[in-house]
């Protein structure tokens, strides 16, 4: 069964005659719990909801696979409050005082503010270092590499199978954030990371309304370590969120598909403009981990970013743009931007923007941001 198919039958609930074709959300703090609550398959929501596990079970058949040896596995996930909540998770479960842990210097921002304003002050060491095979070089000893392929927002491409092959020749656990191209666009487990880690509040959801996250993982143990971790912390995803979710997901094949096609031909046209100084997006010839990223995803994603002269020409872009909402976050059905340093955090320039390809008619796409570089000139 192609993969497509999969996703879009993953959302069904099982055929019983009379009964819905979809589960609906189920709304419940305590659980009926006579006898020894161990034969008891919920207790109390903070734990588990069946409207997480049909969501969960859906993701989690999304990030099985095989393995480069040829070998299948049948990942699980686990959702979360948000995708810093999960990324939260993998980091409180696996680091404790003394580890190391390898990250991009741009991975990103709110992931390395975490790591640097609260796990540095606990005794965690973080070595960063610029994507690809210079984290490589600083694998000796660390506890956890962490990637983010393609990187947010610079579109830097990490050779994930050769990068966890060497960290776990270190020792070393692997995370990838795998928020810009979805496990329907790369499946790191497949590659040899350990964690996929996304928020699934962009792409995967798609329609900019839900704040929803998840960890997948192939390692038992490693489950139910994250697991713990939820539970104990109470990271919980509600019911509606988790519902509304599943939903969403049943579309993402038609949305990511779109959307990674209207990128692909944005990318193109800006590469030809003369207003713009440079552009960044895997699916581009010219970008420099365009092999790589051929060789590991099924799609090249929906976000690129590229360089306008300065923050004066960027304003000007995105106010006359008309297609183009201006809004943080991406992956979402309408085809938003940001000039993104006026947030801070990330070394780009004045004229950087990310934008992100929504579902729209690509030829209102291309007329309307041909005009809004017009107005720069």
């Amino acid at each position: 069964m192609r993969e497509a198919t999969r996703i879009i039958r993953s959302t069904l609930s099982p055929t019983v005659p009379g009964e819905p074709l979809h589960p609906g959300p189920v709304f419940a703090a305590p659980y009926h719990t006579p006898g020894d609550p161990s034969s008891t398959p919920y207790t109390y929501a903070r734990s588990h909801n069946p409207t997480w596990t049909a969501l969960e079970d859906a993701i989690g058949q999304m990030e099985s696979g095989q393995l480069g040896t040829g070998e299948s596995y049948c990942a699980t996930a686990l959702v979360f409050a948000s995708g810093m909540a999960a990324c939260t998770a993998v980091f409180g479960a696996v680091l404790r005082p003394g580890d190391v842990v390898v990250l991009p210097s741009n991975a990103y921002y709110t992931a390395r503010v975490l790591l640097q304003q609260y796990f540095a002050p606990m005794g965690v060491t973080l070595r960063l270092a610029g994507a690809g095979d210079a984290q490589a070089e600083l694998l000796q000893g660390a506890r956890l590499l962490w990637l983010e392929s393609p990187s947010n927002p610079g579109m830097e491409i990490s050779d994930i199978a050769l990068l966890s092959e060497a960290a776990h020749r270190a020792g070393a656990l692997v995370a990838v954030d795998n928020t810009t191209p979805t496990p329907l666009g790369q499946i790191p487990l497949a590659l040899g990371a350990d964690f996929s880690v996304a928020s699934d509040a962009k792409a995967m959801t798609g329609h900019s309304d839900l704040l929803v996250g998840h960890v997948a993982v192939r390692d038992p143990e490693l489950h139910a370590k994250i697991d713990q971790w939820r539970t104990l912390t109470g990271a919980a995803l509600g019911p509606m969120e988790a519902w509304l979710a599943l939903r969403s997901i049943a579309t993402l094949p038609l949305r990511l598909e779109r959307s990674c096609e209207n990128a692909q031909r944005i990318a193109e046209l800006l590469a030809t403009r003369s207003e713009v100084a440079s552009v960044m997006y895997p699916g581009l010839l010219t970008h420099p981990g365009h092999a790589i990223a051929k060789r590991q995803m099924r799609y090249f994603g929906p976000v690129l970013s590229f360089t306008l002269r300065d923050k004066i020409s960027a304003d000007t872009f995105l106010t006359n743009a008309k297609l183009i909402t201006d809004a943080t976050s991406f992956g979402g059905i309408t085809t938003t931007a940001e000039r993104r340093a006026k947030w801070g955090g990330d070394a780009v320039p004045d004229g950087f923007i990310r934008l992100s390809a929504g579902c729209e008619a690509i030829e209102d796409l291309l007329e309307d941001i041909a005009q809004a570089l017009d107005t720069i000139r």
